[in-house]
């Protein structure tokens, strides 16, 4: 996803403050930052860019240290999406609030548990390195609108995930290849019901 200037510049104070932050608090596994651009970065800006038409609304569940949400929010920070992020830890509550400030991107973070939310009535729900599928499918249908899109990036095990989620819920889905992680996925995930 090529992104303007503005946003590219956004996105370095994002990874100087995740360089920062992440050995006090633990935000992503300490091997990964030395490739965070790749690893965390790109990796969050392929789902941005599958940004669904007449999204208004997007959900970041269980966001961590902001990937995919933070990034998304940066991404799309023009396109008038109202972007919110879940995520229970208070430090990383606080962390991504920082990241908000510091990039002058509005966002808003909700420090509870995604369960104890009333329902948010997204467009699109995203998580990456939350749950399995069958429970991530519980949080969509909780916090989804009707006929709203779930975009969750998977490992190289997604096909099982796919086929144990089937025992609990109805559900289509298209597999987008990662452009960052080789036999990783990202789940777009929509007509939502419980079997």
């Amino acid at each position: 996803m090529n992104v303007s200037r503005e946003t590219q510049e956004r996105l370095e104070i994002y990874l100087e403050l995740l360089l920062k932050w992440s050995p006090k608090i633990n935000l992503v596994s300490p091997a990964t930052l030395k490739h965070a651009s790749t690893r965390h970065f790109e990796d969050s800006l392929q789902v941005a860019a599958m940004l669904p038409d007449g999204t208004q609304s997007w959900v970041d569940m269980g966001s961590g240290g902001g990937f995919p949400g933070a990034v998304v929010a940066i991404a799309l920070a023009d396109q008038g999406v109202d972007v919110t992020l879940v995520e229970s830890d208070q430090r990383k509550a606080t962390f991504l609030r920082t990241v908000s400030r510091e990039t002058k991107t509005p966002f808003k973070v909700i420090a509870k548990r995604i369960e104890d939310i009333p329902p948010l009535n997204a467009d699109v729900v995203s998580a990456r390195a939350l749950a399995p599928l069958d429970i991530l499918l519980g949080f969509a249908d909780r916090h989804l609108s009707e006929n709203g899109t779930a975009l969750f990036m998977k490992g190289s095990d997604w096909q099982n995930e796919v086929a144990d989620a089937r025992k609990k819920w109805r559900f289509t889905y298209e597999p987008h290849n990662s452009k960052t992680q080789p036999n990783a996925a990202v789940l777009e995930i929509g007509g939502l019901s419980r079997v």
